[in-house]
């Protein structure tokens, strides 16, 4: 049987709702953040090289990364399902959105991320430096793109009602983190169709199902 090894607050809750939507069996395995570094524990070691999540075994094969992962329980379990017709314009907005996610849309989240914590970890003499360099750089970059990309999917879901077009699709899956954590970063007052996002796919009853399998979820933007 299909294993998710689950870290908490981690990019492997998406995996667990993609699971379930397409109602495929499996087990959860599931890994605890160090409470101090917010690291994951050096039992995912053991489970692929970087110890990371999230991961999946399954049948002999250990696969990492978010968006392979999806790819694989898509072309493997999902039938047709969560996809757009090949060749339709979905499709490629699919693909693209697929990637986005983690390759452009996570980088400024995770700057934030680091660059809120640098002045809680510097020692004390340097704190008051370290949180000017770390303030100035949220202000004058992070902050700005963080901004820019969600004003972009604001848009981009004025197009439709999904970022792949009219139906529910495993893009939405992917997209799910970087919006649930932008959302806890800088939130939505004015971005209606982003909170609307979030509405429909926290009521799905596949995205309950998979907070009860993993358990407490907290957005982190951790690996």
């Amino acid at each position: 049987m299909l294993t998710v090894h689950h870290l908490n607050n981690s990019r492997s809750q998406r995996v667990l709702w993609l699971l379930e939507e397409l109602e495929v069996p499996y087990e959860v395995k599931r890994y605890e953040r160090n409470p101090k570094t917010m690291l994951a524990p050096p039992e995912l070691k053991a489970v692929h090289p970087l110890g990371k999540s999230p991961v999946i075994t399954d049948d002999g094969k250990t696969i990492a990364e978010t968006g392979a992962i999806i790819e694989y329980i898509l072309a493997t379990y999902g039938k047709g399902r969560l996809v757009p017709p090949e060749g339709s314009p979905e499709r490629l907005r699919f693909t693209y959105w697929l990637h986005y996610a983690e390759g452009s849309a996570m980088t400024p989240l995770l700057l934030k991320l680091v660059f809120s914590q640098l002045p809680k970890r510097a020692p004390a003499l340097l704190k008051p430096v370290v949180k000017m360099i770390a303030g100035k750089a949220q202000s004058t970059f992070i902050d700005p793109q963080i901004a820019l990309h969600v004003g972009y999917w604001e848009s981009e879901l004025g197009k439709s009602t999904w970022f792949a077009g009219e139906e529910l699709t495993a893009a939405d899956v992917q997209m799910s983190f970087p919006v649930e954590a932008a959302g806890a970063r800088v939130g939505y007052p004015d971005r209606p169709r982003l909170k609307a996002f979030l509405e429909r796919i926290q009521a799905r009853p596949a995205y309950k199902k998979a907070l009860e399998r993993g358990g407490p979820y907290g957005v982190v933007g951790g690996t």
